[in-house]
């Protein structure tokens, strides 16, 4: 990559970073739908797989498309290498897992989506590996959590469902001391709103499911790190277990790459003005959204992220009776769990994403009967108030 190019601006880079182009000469990226690849001697056979020459052995290690995905999300990421995955999920448990052996011990934030908390929770311990679930707001849990097997730290920034925000930087340098490695999962700000890596994360994970496809179209994730720990690490976990990505999946995701800084500002700038409204409205008991100076990590966020997010999370008196009426009464806004879509998406956590937790787990990370997490979309924003204004008076 060119001095010239290391210095574009990320919407620039998003169209045209990691391009590769056959001898062809096709504009749009190619979409490379093989498994195999062909050589011309079986000296150069050999020299690929002994990685003596650069080049393509299957798909299921490298392949051209989802290369130049990997390359586009480093350049937006500032990351040195990456691996994309078939999902968001696998993308998580792969970064948990890749560096980690039995009697290893993880510290991570307790609110987590609830798979994620699942395979440190559930998964880890069966491969006797320990975890510590703490308040990850309290920079001092972290600390107080540290053991001497501690490996890997892991949190969501904003968190899903409940926008709690984590000092990445704070918790960073808890981890360098006690030789551990910080995962975050960045989904919720975007790689456009928070740069994890310039705080001091190792690792960061994203569902390219959400934001980076946005429009409900398909299933990805990848890992993003320096090349000596994926090359140490991941690499092996990812060439042996097979959690690679599609060149489909690949493609599609380089397109909505395209368009992800308009998107994101769209749905940004729309969901700060509905949060201004739902903090007002008498029906709603509590609201948390990134952009606003209530937030109670507002402090954290000025020196975090560079914008709100595309999420609100709301709580409408009276439960779980008046959060279904008026999810059921919404005309524009979509009921489903997906997020960061081009379509305005509601969701009740308690009874969906994070149903799994116990009663006792959810109250612990704020998650209520009345709870709704509302994914902005790019409708026109004046209608999706009078949607969701119509709507509360049916709650």
């Amino acid at each position: 990559m060119t001095e010239k190019k290391r210095n574009w601006k990320p919407a620039t880079q998003l169209v045209h970073a990691g391009t590769l182009r056959s001898e062809f000469g096709e504009l749009s990226e190619a979409m490379f739908l093989t498994q195999g690849y062909h050589y011309k001697s079986a000296e150069q056979a050999e020299a690929r797989f002994k990685g003596e020459e650069p080049g393509f052995i299957y798909s299921r290690y490298a392949n051209p498309t989802v290369d130049m995905f990997e390359k586009r999300m480093c350049a937006l990421e500032g990351a040195e290498d990456a691996r994309a995955t078939a999902s968001g999920m696998a993308a998580v448990t792969a970064a948990v897992l890749c560096s980690l052996k039995a009697g290893d011990h993880i510290v991570a934030a307790r609110a987590l989506f609830g798979s994620c908390r699942w395979v440190v929770e559930t998964l880890a311990p069966r491969y006797g590996i320990e975890t510590t679930l703490v308040d990850g707001r309290q920079t001092s849990n972290w600390q107080d959590a540290v053991r001497p097997n501690t490996k890997l730290f892991f949190l969501e920034s904003p968190t899903n469902p409940t926008l709690e925000v984590v000092d990445i930087a704070a918790v960073a340098a808890i981890a360098n001391s006690a030789g551990a490695r910080l995962i975050v999962d960045n989904v919720f700000a975007t790689p456009l709103q928070q740069k994890p890596l310039e705080l001091g994360a190792h690792v960061v994970v994203y569902s390219a499911t959400k934001h980076i496809d946005g429009q409900g179209r398909c299933l990805g994730g990848v890992v993003l790190s320096d090349k000596k720990w994926i090359d140490e690490n991941l690499h092996d976990y990812f060439r042996h277990t097979g959690p690679s990505m599609s060149p489909f999946n690949a493609w599609v995701l380089l397109k909505g790459l395209e368009t992800l800084p308009l998107r994101v500002r769209q749905q940004t700038e729309a969901a700060g003005r509905i949060a201004d409204f739902l903090a007002e409205h008498p029906k709603v008991s509590k609201l948390i959204y990134p952009g606003r100076a209530d937030h109670p990590q507002a402090d954290i966020i000025a020196k975090q992220m560079t914008g709100g997010s595309t999420l609100i999370c709301f709580d409408l008196k009276g439960g779980k009776k008046p959060a279904f009426a008026f999810t059921n009464a919404l005309d524009i806004v979509t009921i489903s769990n997906n997020l960061g879509d081009a379509k305005s998406i509601i969701t009740h956590p308690a009874t969906t994403t994070h149903k799994n937790l116990a009663e006792e787990a959810r109250a612990e990370l704020g998650i209520g009967p009345g709870t709704l997490r509302l994914s902005v979309g790019l409708e026109d924003t004046d209608d999706l108030i009078a949607d969701i204004e119509q709507a509360l008076a049916s709650a």
